[in-house]
This record gives C-alpha cells, structure tokens and sequence, in this order.
C-alpha cells in the first residue's frame, strides 16, 4: 500500500510539475506576443494614410481576439484539484468597455447654391447631413477640366488638396481659368479618421485664354507665349548665318525665308506678317462674339506701346489705330509721357495717369472696346462701335516689353460700371461717330 502511495504522489508530482512547464511555456510565448503587438500598435499610431490605418487597426483587432494571453492568467489562481491555472483578465475589461470610440464622418453635401465663380475667385461651401461636434477639419479637392458633368476616370489633370479648412466654406482666388470646368469634392475628418468624399460637383470657369501670335509678328519683336520684346537686331544675323550656309557652294539664290523658319525660332513663316514701322504682334484666338477680358503690363523702360484689337484684314504696313480696322490706347514715354485713344488715323489725348497694367474689355456683340487700371478699375475710355469682322487681340512694342495676362473674367466692377454707364463713358462721346 505504501509503495503503491508513493508511486501515485511521485506520478501526481510529475503531472502537475509538467502542466506548470507547459503553462509558464505559454505565459512567456503569450507575454512575447503581447510585446509584439503592444510595440505594433505603437508603430500604427504614427500611419498617416487613412486606409492603411484601418487595415492595421483590423490586424491589431483580430490578433487581440485571438491571443492565447486571454486563455492564461499572469496572476494565476490555483484550481480546487490544481489541474490547470485561470485567467483573470476583469481589469483589462474594464479599461476597454471605457473607451470612447470617433465613428468615422459621414460625407458632407456641397450646397451648389451658395457655391459662385467670380473674379477669378471660386467660392466652396458645404453641410454636414446631420450635425456633428466631432468633425475637426475638412479637406477639399479640386481640379480644371474641359469636360462638363462628373469627373472622369481618366481625366488629364490631377486633384489639388486644401487641408485643415476649420469651417464649411472655402474661397480659392488668384485663379487662372485656362479650362472650361473644375470638378470639388470634400470629406470631413475628426481626429481619428476621415470620411468619404462628397458627390463632385462641377462648376463652369470660362474665360478667354489665349498666346501671342509668333507667327504673325514683325520680325523686330521677340514673341514667347505671352510676351513680347523689342528685339532692335530683328534676326537678321541669324537669318544671314542660315542663308550663307544654304548659298555656299550652291551658286543659286537661297530658298524663300518662310523654308528655313522651321529651322531657326528667330526666323518665322509669315515674319512679313507685319513690316516696316509695324511694331505688332496679335493674338492666336480670334473673338466672335461675347464679352472678354485681359490685361497687359509694360517694362517701366518700355519707350512706346500700344493695346487693343484688331480686325485679320489688317495691313501688314498698318499700325494699330491709324486705320479704320484697329482700335487701341497708346503710351508714349519717348522724350514726354503721353496717352492717347486711337483710331481710324484719329487720336484722343486721356487725362489720365498711365497704370502699371491696363485691363482690356471687349463686348463684341454690344460694339464696345473699354480700357481700365487693372488695378483700380478706373475706367481709362470707351469705343462704341459696331464690330463686323471677327478681332484679334493686337500689341505693339517699341523698345521694351509688354507681358500678357489672360485666362481671367470680366471683373464684377467692371460688369457693374459697363451696366451704370450703359456701356459709354463721358470721354467716349466725342470718338464715337468716329468709330463707326
């Protein structure tokens, strides 16, 4: 009986003293994991791509459920018979049952309503479906298309982010409207996660855009897209070195000047566009009908230049407002500074001071031609007339540059003052027979 005691304790013994190695084998390998996953969940804190957040808050979900840790004790409290030790895991409940979980933000609404494209300017706003005091910054996207409706999959221009917008409407000015539309969308965003995007909404920004012309230049001007510079050696060294290498050894006269304009950016096709005292260069786009804006700034050295439009029958040897064809304002700072309207060969001297940048309204259907202070919006002078051709934008330069701006609407002020004055000023009466 004694023997047969001893043999059961000894047997006993070594069960117990293995399921306690078995069990402090997984406390440790639950311990490691624990480690693990505390040092990983550490690590998500700083993701900030919203979806990769989610996928590792998932991983770090799943991996807690699924831990033998809740299967172990690391305050072990022996069984009645000490076959195996318990968990207790109360403390750590209590913790997570506390916590307050952000749900992620519904997607806002655009108001299109209160959303308005003017002056370059376009102004956002947007609503919460339901109120939400969680909700700390929006963010809005937007880019430029020629497509009307929602944006395409493949569209050729990528989204512009604004982030951190603290209310419910935002304002982009400074724009330049080289496309017809541009596509907004918005999300919200807590300090957790951010929501989905609202439907796109798609607003019309048209404006005239348009470049300088390089073609139809006076050989003396130098032409970029939108600018133009005088250019007193007119190419024609680069002309002469390109016809001396084509009449070497040939012994035959060289080919016509448009052949090599292909060759060379200083010699164009059509360089004879414009000749002779000429100074001109027009625009690329011509203006049919509707109302149009732009503006052009001069070099403060710039001696003499000239802005307006033109029609495409204009001479070659024609400068601009000396015909029935052009009509411009003229700055004259050769010797004395003066500043005149001019057309049809006949000028009206303005008592006005020169801006920096003259701002230019066209209204081809009205029949009217005004010139502002781009700045202030100063009302220059005013051509009334009737148009019959389709205008071209036309700049001349003599001894300096002149740099363009398009892309932009007709400014509200200016809209304002064309509608009070009903498209004439005072000054414009005593020129407008003459433009007829």
């Amino acid at each position: 009986m004694k023997e047969s005691m001893t043999t059961s304790i000894k047997q006993e013994q070594a069960h117990k003293t293995q399921e306690l190695q078995n069990q402090l084998s997984q406390c440790n390998h639950a311990l490691e994991n624990s480690e693990e996953l505390l040092e990983f969940a550490t690590r998500s804190l700083d993701i900030k791509d919203s979806e990769e957040f989610s996928k590792a808050a998932r991983q770090i979900k799943d991996r807690v459920t699924m831990a033998p840790a809740f299967r172990l004790s690391l305050k072990p409290k022996v069984s009645d018979n000490m076959t195996h030790l318990m968990v207790d895991f109360s403390q750590e409940t209590r913790m997570l049952q506390a916590l307050k979980f952000l749900p992620v933000p519904r997607a806002p609404e655009i108001v299109l309503a209160d959303c308005m494209v003017a002056d370059n300017c376009v102004t956002v706003s947007w609503q919460m479906p339901e109120e939400d005091n969680k909700i700390d910054h929006y963010v809005l996207e937007y880019r430029k298309t020629n497509f009307d409706g929602l944006p395409r999959v493949k569209d050729e221009r990528c989204w512009e982010i604004i982030d951190y917008i603290k209310g419910t409407e935002y304002i982009l000015s400074g724009l330049r409207f080289d496309s017809k539309y541009m596509n907004f969308r918005v999300r919200a965003c807590n300090k957790a996660v951010a929501g989905d995007y609202s439907d796109p909404v798609t607003l019309e920004t048209k404006a005239l855009t348009f470049n300088l012309d390089g073609s139809s230049s006076h050989l003396n001007l130098k032409v970029e897209d939108s600018y133009v510079e005088w250019d007193s050696t007119g190419g024609k060294s680069q002309e002469n070195k390109i016809k001396g290498k084509e009449n070497k050894g040939s012994g035959t006269p060289s080919p016509k000047r448009s052949s090599v304009s292909s060759r060379s950016p200083l010699i164009r096709g059509s360089r004879d566009r414009f000749t002779g005292e000429s100074y001109t260069v027009l625009g690329d786009t011509t203006i049919e009908n509707g109302q149009h804006y732009w503006e052009v700034k001069a070099q403060k050295d710039c001696k003499s230049y000239s802005v307006g439009v033109a029609y495409k029958s204009m001479g070659k040897f024609d400068q601009l407002g000396k015909t029935n064809t052009s009509w411009c304002v003229h700055i004259n700072n050769w010797l004395q500074t003066t500043f005149a309207a001019k057309h049809n060969n006949k000028a009206k001297t303005l008592d006005a001071t020169v801006p920096d940048r003259i701002g230019i309204y066209c209204d081809f259907d009205g029949g009217q031609l005004s010139f502002y202070n781009a700045s202030s919006k100063q009302l220059l002078y005013t051509f009334k007339t009737k148009f019959t051709q389709p205008l071209l934008p036309g700049f001349m330069v003599w001894c300096g540059g002149l740099t363009l701006t398009t892309g932009l609407q007709v400014p509200t002020a200016v809209r304002t003052m064309q509608k009070s004055e009903n498209g004439l000023s005072g000054s414009a009466s005593s020129l407008t027979n003459v433009a007829q």
